[in-house]
């Protein structure tokens, strides 16, 4: 943990003793959280003449929560401490080549995984009426602007401070700035950036509304900037047509227009976008909208939905943990990256993201609890992007598919009760021209996740 962030929370500390104890620790909360990942990928093709790397590897990460009340008074304090290690069991990286890429756990120089990785953080928090301010580096929004990634052992953080208001009916206000972020496989924390950018920015803000109309119709409304990489605008729609006790239509509509900002386009400050096609080369421009249409009827989900990324180029999203000082890649001390975004398409292999690509998907799951079996949940999706354009801005020729599969369940008795285990599995078949060195296809993958969950809430 950073001085800073220890002396603020000292200085609660001592304003809750002070303050007295209620509330402080009569309503705090700890838990002990286990996560076992077991992840293989398989590369099933070839970039050029060297064969990618496959990866098999079974890690497992202990999360501790302490999140407190607040003290009494008009202005309740409050500390949240969040503690996390990560452990490798085995396997990693084929190929051990400096910069092989490993999206579970960092990476010593040789590219083989580390043994064992930790991090630890804390926000100091107050609240005043339904106001409420976080400061401290264990932040993990989950914003349409940016969504905190937990795709694999341990969880991205945020360095920064958030302010959410509730102080009017109906209306969610949230603002902030972030200034670095440590990645789900890094113990350390480092500037943000973007899909090819190799040097960091501290300085991501934002702010936006919820606004819920009425039970069932909810409005959103967001602006984030991306220093020196990009400006985003977004909106939202969600409604919820209830039809009968067991029924319902489920309408989501999402649009962001994303657009340069300061040196983005200048070395370092590139943008990939995503490997394909950009009007301006290493820049940020992108109008993107997607729709999604769930009907549920019982135990039964349906989902459909589209997707139009704009021509000029890929849409973009925030990353960070794999920008060093100096602008090289990443170490054992930056850890591997990893994100996530706000789009129906973020998937487990792809992301289906690039310059004028336009996706169709459906997903369909059941909860068994509908027939006797309460815990267990099986999903599966399909999606299928078309109309990518090649970084000639040739438009129509490369097209992409990913089928994922997912089965859940959860003890719901016994010594085991809690524990929960899930089985991913998720194929994906292209031919898209990418931009490594060869100048290939981006690979086919299969993969293949298998995840054991349990939580201890202390009492």
């Amino acid at each position: 943990m950073k001085k800073s962030t220890l002396a603020l929370a000292v200085s609660v500390g001592v304003m809750a003793t002070q303050a007295g104890a209620a509330g402080f620790f009569e309503d705090s909360k700890a838990t002990v959280s286990s996560r076992t990942l077991y992840f293989e990928n398989d590369n099933r093709e070839q970039f050029g003449t060297a064969k990618a790397s496959d990866q098999r590897q079974t890690s497992t990460g202990l999360l501790f929560n302490f999140i407190s009340g607040y003290t009494p008074g008009t202005v309740g304090f409050g500390l949240d401490v969040q503690s996390m290690v990560g452990i490798n069991l085995g396997g990693g990286i084929t190929h051990h080549g400096v910069g092989t890429a490993n999206t579970v756990t960092p990476v010593k120089t040789d590219g083989a995984p580390v043994d064992e990785w930790d991090r630890t953080g804390a926000n100091v928090k107050a609240k005043i009426s339904k106001t409420e301010l976080k400061l401290g580096n264990a932040l993990q929004p989950n914003l349409p602007i940016l969504v905190s990634n937990d795709g694999r052992l341990l969880p991205q953080t945020f360095e920064g401070g958030i302010v959410s208001s509730k102080e009017l009916d109906g209306w969610t206000f949230t603002a902030g700035k972030l200034t670095q972020g440590a990645s789900r496989a890094s113990s350390n924390y480092s500037g943000m950036a973007v899909a090819g950018g190799t040097h960091d920015s501290n300085s991501f803000t934002f702010a936006g509304a919820d606004w819920k109309v009425t039970k069932d119709l909810t409005l959103q409304a967001y602006h984030s900037e991306l220093e020196d990489y990009y400006k985003q605008t977004f909106l939202g729609l969600v409604h919820v047509f209830p039809i009968a006790d067991d029924q319902s239509f489920k309408t989501d509509l999402r649009y962001f227009d994303s657009r340069s900002d300061g040196k983005n386009g200048e070395t370092g400050y590139v943008f990939n976008n995503n490997g394909g096609y950009a009007k301006n080369v290493g820049e940020v421009d992108n109008k993107t909208w997607s729709a999604m249409f769930t009907y549920t009827l019982g135990g039964h989900s349906l989902l459909l939905g589209h997707q139009d990324v704009g021509d000029d180029g890929g849409f973009v999203w925030m990353s960070n943990g794999n920008i060093t000082k100096d602008g090289t890649s990443a170490t054992h001390s930056e850890g591997q990256g990893g994100s996530s975004f706000y789009l129906f398409t973020d998937s487990m292999i792809n992301q289906f993201a690039r310059a004028g690509e336009t996706t169709n998907f459906g997903q369909y799951s059941y909860d068994f609890a509908r027939l006797g079996v309460p815990g267990l949940k099986a999903a599966f999706a399909y999606l299928k992007g078309n109309n990518i354009k090649s970084q000639r801005g040739n438009l129509g020729d490369s097209s992409e598919w990913e089928r994922d599969m997912r089965i859940d369940y959860v003890f719901q008795d016994g010594p085991l009760k809690g524990f929960g285990a899930t089985l991913r599995r998720a194929n994906y078949r292209g031919d898209f021209t990418g931009t490594n060195a060869q100048n290939s296809h981006i690979a086919d993958q299969d993969q293949t996740r298998v995840i054991f969950n349990y939580t201890y809430a202390f009492k």
